[in-house]
């Protein structure tokens, strides 16, 4: 059976709350963003392979509200190389995403 990857780790982060603090919680969060529960609905089910994303700015919120560091929010991670290292001459390699390992997973 295939397990569904999310783009992001809001329900994985929702998910560790009592039931009591997860209501409040799911009632806090969209307000915090200024976007509808419905929206909040969204962006915890976009896959790994979605087209559709969260905005930069909810992203860097929703991180600070679970308490991460940048980055962390995400289940992906970006595969290209650095400018700097970048051939001109040769065609470019288009942008590649690719989920990460889940370095959040208890071990």
């Amino acid at each position: 059976m295939h397990k569904t990857v999310f783009k992001y780790r809001i329900n994985e982060l929702l998910n560790k709350f009592s039931v009591s603090e997860y209501k409040k919680v799911m009632l806090l969060i969209p307000q915090l963003l200024s976007v509808s529960q419905k929206t909040l609905n969204n962006y915890r089910n976009i896959k790994i392979d979605d087209l559709q994303d969260i905005p930069h700015e909810k992203v860097v919120i929703l991180e600070k509200l679970f308490g991460l560091e940048p980055g962390d929010l995400q289940n992906f991670i970006y595969v290209i190389e650095p400018l700097h290292t970048m051939n001109f001459e040769n065609q470019l390699q288009p942008l590649r995403v690719k989920a990460s390992k889940n370095k959040h997973a208890p071990k």
